[in-house]
């Protein structure tokens, strides 16, 4: 596609915002993707260019949860191999599917991710303490890093938020180590989903890392809010965006 200013407009500052969303209260992904087909991006290459800058924070919170020494390598190297599995299944359906199917599926999804991301109660904060590699627990992560994996690699935004649920509800681990454990486990869907859409040319380099840089910024900018601020800003500008797209896709806009 031609790249135009008003595509770098609606992107950008909504990428930077999508930044700040998920450092302060998660759900980025949710911002970011729709940000693209606002701004008119085939559907293939939105997906394909949003795995391009979301890869760029993934990496920073992923490194940061690594040096913090949250991260169980027992658990996350097999894990790391399913993953890879799942994202690369999902992402070559993903390519192998019409746009105009690919549409009509994300705009069925698009809600229900919505649902999953804004309902807390989803959550449960076990309490952190030393972290047991069980049958359960490695059933669990092994599980939910395929099955989530396909997902990563087909659509995306969301990841995070259905990985965390996993841990936290079936291997009863605290939201630390789950957020730790689900940052690896995203990672490598991100990179592995991103190199099969780079080895088709579905990623706008140009608008990928002009986006990356934003996103990154707004992650700076949201870390550095009182974390008390998240729910009250994460949940009106996610349904903001939300209707937007919708109405683009009726034709209002």
């Amino acid at each position: 596609m031609t790249l135009t200013i008003h595509t770098f407009l609606i992107v950008c500052p909504l990428l930077f915002l999508a930044g700040l969303v998920d450092a302060i209260g998660g759900g980025g992904g949710l911002i970011s993707l729709p940000a693209y087909l606002l701004a008119g991006v085939p559907v293939h290459n939105a997906i394909a260019t949003n795995k391009l800058s979301s890869a760029c924070g993934t990496t920073l919170a992923t490194v940061r949860f690594i040096r913090a020494g949250l991260v169980n390598w027992k658990i996350a190297v097999p894990t790391i191999v399913c993953a890879i599995a799942g994202s690369s299944l999902g992402a070559n359906a993903s390519m192998a599917t019409e746009e105009g199917i690919m549409e009509g599926i994300l705009f069925v999804i698009l809600p229900v991710v919505a649902f999953v991301v804004l309902n807390p109660k989803l959550f449960h904060d076990n309490a952190d303490s030393d972290l047991t590699v069980t049958p359960k627990v490695m059933l669990t992560a092994l599980l939910s890093s395929f099955v989530v994996g396909i997902y990563d690699g087909f659509y995306g935004p969301g990841t995070g938020t259905f990985l965390i649920v996993a841990f936290t509800v079936f291997a009863k681990l605290g939201l630390r180590s789950a957020n730790a454990q689900a940052k690896v486990i995203n990672l490598t869907t991100n990179i592995t989903s991103l190199t099969i859409f780079l080895l088709n040319g579905q990623v706008i380099f140009l608008l990928g890392i002009a986006a990356a840089l934003c996103n990154m910024a707004g992650n700076y900018v949201g870390a550095n809010l009182a974390l008390s601020k998240g729910s009250r800003i994460t949940r009106p500008v996610i349904i903001l965006v939300l209707c937007l797209l919708f109405l683009k896709v009726l034709g209002i806009l």
